[in-house]
């Protein structure tokens, strides 16, 4: 199954790794590093048309990316939790 994050970007829910709010996680020192590091080796990827309420960490045979999204974590979580959304077709 596929969870839309907004912008043109979906991902395999199987490859999610976590969803966070960016506004209660960027207060810690770790998760700012975190989306630092990410940044600069461009595997930050902005979904988000305006600014952003969540981001979302994926793993995947290609390594890790983090998303930034628009929905908020709520939304996004009942996004996984709907099957009629996006079926994984392959």
């Amino acid at each position: 199954m596929y969870i839309y994050l907004g912008g043109g970007a979906a991902v395999r829910k199987r490859d999610i790794v976590a969803i966070c709010d960016i506004d209660n996680a960027t207060c810690g020192r770790a998760t700012r590093e975190l989306l630092s590091a990410t940044e600069r080796g461009g595997r930050l990827i902005n979904a988000a048309e305006d600014i952003p309420r969540s981001f979302v960490i994926c793993e995947d045979g290609e390594g890790s990316r983090v998303y930034l999204a628009q929905p908020s974590p709520a939304a996004l979580a009942r996004r996984m939790e709907d099957k009629k959304l996006f079926q994984d077709r392959g």
